[in-house]
């Protein structure tokens, strides 16, 4: 089902992360050598922090925009700055 709706393979070494409506759990599908592992997070009282815009489409993010997520930071309104790239100076 994971294959066919996101359409990556999920063989693949990446993780699939679901929330459910009230956004109080998270979980969190891979595949680690022989086996499907599954990880869940159950808030008591707190919510997740999603996207504003609701849509059907998959999200990518960092391990890091990951951990924050799970944390309970706002990705969505709380971006840092953006990185830059230096130029040659002449």
């Amino acid at each position: 089902m994971v294959e066919l709706d996101i359409k990556v393979a999920v063989f693949d070494p990446v993780l699939f992360v679901f929330l459910n409506k009230p956004r109080n759990r998270v979980k969190i599908l891979y595949w680690e050598r022989n086996g499907f592992c599954l990880w869940l997070k159950r808030l008591e009282s707190e919510r997740f922090k999603t996207s504003p815009a609701v849509t059907d489409e998959a999200i990518v993010l960092t391990v890091q925009e990951l951990n924050w997520l799970l944390d309970g930071f706002d990705l969505w309104r709380n971006r840092p700055h953006q990185v830059l790239t230096p130029r040659y100076v002449a």
